[in-house]
């Protein structure tokens, strides 16, 4: 199973027991400060999975290796590439 497939598997079943529990089609109780909780559990959920986001996109950039040994390399094939374009009469 893909990752896309456990989130969506992830989402559906949390969704599905959310709606069972809001919604109540089953009869089933909720005590009153639950169920005020339970209405914008949905936005909470989004706004804590966009704060996660950020935080590992943010810590990502942070620990991002260079690569001298890859830069030296493309430097090398540029040189070699405008090298070429010189000898076939193009100006830069």
């Amino acid at each position: 199973m893909t990752k896309l497939g456990q989130w969506l598997w992830g989402l559906a079943l949390l969704g599905s027991a959310w709606a069972a529990l809001v919604l109540k089609p089953l009869g089933l109780w909720v005590p009153p400060p639950c169920h005020q909780i339970l209405l914008p559990l949905p936005i909470y959920l989004l706004v804590a999975f966009g704060c996660y986001s950020l935080a590992t996109i943010g810590y990502r950039l942070a620990t991002f290796n260079d690569c001298e040994e890859a830069a030296a390399e493309l430097q090398e094939h540029i040189g070699a590439a405008r090298a070429d374009l010189r000898r076939r009469g193009l100006q830069f």
